[in-house]
């Protein structure tokens, strides 16, 4: 039956308008190729969130420093998934390990992941996070304080000196991880910008929008999750890093944004012969994701409102600029969505004889169908939630608490 089924899809012919070629009727990368990229960028940008409080120093960023890189671990966890279930066989991926390529891109994420995850991000969390693990195994009882107990894997010194030793290995690790989050997302960027046959794609430009647009989305990400989880548990924002967040989405977005129209200028000006089947594109099959969703609603209505909070802070009170923070990020990450969407659908709806266009219906059933897209949209916020459960209660200290030495209180029951 699964055979009939793809058998019956292949050869489902899709409408088309002018000439096209035979084998261009069939999408090879689906939505799934779009939600990848897009949650890799999540990654990037929450990461690059924490780094600003380790890196930088920006003390005001505090409050949402172990929110943001639980936020990346979460999405890196299901960084991958997408990739599997694109894939014919998913148990081949070990192979990618075992027989690596080292001239495919592709294959090369197994090796950008493997270090990411393990020698990045989960150091930077076990040694930002040794002390509480302690001091909540000690204190909690049950399961949960037996599971902190075994994280701390019987390193239990907390004396000043061990104390400083974990603070210079996250700082440390910190600095290694911002060029690794970079070369997190770049590397999609650079599969796209390769392919030289496709006008839509083949850009040295297209690593670096990645990359920002990337850091835009994590960090708008992380200002709606911050207001979000203080709604549910009814705490009150910290005024002055929800300014600092949006300061910093605001620039990001500005720098982004620069680097987009940069992009279609030297498209526009350099006119070469695929720019007229380009502009059909953006016009007509595009309009409403790439013109309304990606450029207006995603990118130039959050630069006026978070301009705005930049240009006019003391003149605006504070409650109507936190609803310009929430809203602007909303549709920050909404934006980019759009953006992965006409990046990867809209390069493959116009023909290579540049004077045709093709259609792409998202399915219903099956591993490229959009309820399976959906779930994996959905699944890094449901292990975000068992995370934060287990590692950032209400009752347990902030990062400015740990680090100012302040007593840590009980985790819960």
């Amino acid at each position: 039956m699964n055979l009939l089924l793809a058998t019956a899809q292949a050869h489902t012919v899709m409408p088309i308008d002018g000439y096209v070629y035979p084998n261009e009727q069939n999408f090879l990368w689906s939505v799934l190729i779009v939600v990848y990229p897009y949650v890799t960028g999540l990654v990037a940008g929450a990461f690059i969130m924490a780094s600003l409080v380790r890196v930088f120093k920006v003390k005001a960023l505090e409050p949402a420093y172990r929110l943001a890189l639980l936020t990346a671990l979460a999405f890196l966890i299901c960084a991958p998934l997408p990739l599997l279930l694109h894939l014919g066989h998913p148990e081949r991926c070990l192979e990618v390990m075992m027989t690596p390529h080292f001239t495919s891109p592709m294959a090369m994420f197994g090796f950008v992941y493997a270090w990411y995850i393990m020698a990045v991000l989960l150091l930077e969390l076990w040694f930002d996070y040794r002390r509480d693990l302690v001091m909540w195994s000690q204190q909690v009882k049950g399961p949960r304080g037996l599971l902190y107990g075994l994280m701390t894997v019987g390193v239990d010194d907390l004396s000043p000196r061990a104390l400083r030793l974990d603070e210079k290995m996250c700082d440390a690790i910190t600095i290694i991880g911002v060029p690794s989050a970079f070369l997190l997302h770049g590397y999609v960027g650079f599969i796209f910008g390769s392919v030289k046959a496709n006008p839509w794609w083949g850009n040295v430009l297209m690593p670096v929008i990645f990359i920002f647009s990337a850091i835009v989305s994590g960090m708008a990400l992380c200002v709606a999750l911050y207001y979000f989880i203080n709604w549910v548990r009814r705490q009150a924002v910290n005024d002055e890093c929800v300014d600092e967040m949006g300061m910093f989405l605001f620039y990001a977005l500005l720098v982004d944004a620069s680097v987009e129209g940069l992009d279609w200028l030297h498209r526009l000006y350099s006119a070469e012969e695929s720019i007229y089947i380009l502009k059909q594109l953006a016009a007509g099959k595009l309009f409403y994701s790439l013109l309304i969703g990606q450029v207006l609603l995603g990118t130039l209505l959050p630069l006026l409102m978070l301009g705005s909070t930049q240009l006019f802070r003391r003149q605006i009170p504070m409650w109507i600029r936190r609803r310009f923070y929430l809203v602007s990020s909303l549709l920050i990450v909404c934006g980019v969505l759009a953006m992965r969407w006409n990046v990867v659908i809209g390069g493959q709806l116009f023909s290579k004889s540049l004077r045709g266009f093709t259609t792409y219906k998202m399915e219903l059933h099956g591993q490229e169908g959009w309820p399976i897209a959906a779930a994996l949209m959905i699944l890094p916020f449901i292990i975000l939630y068992v995370l934060m459960k287990l590692f950032l209660r209400p009752d347990q200290p902030t990062h400015e608490q740990v680090h100012g030495h302040q007593a840590a209180p009980a985790a819960g029951g």
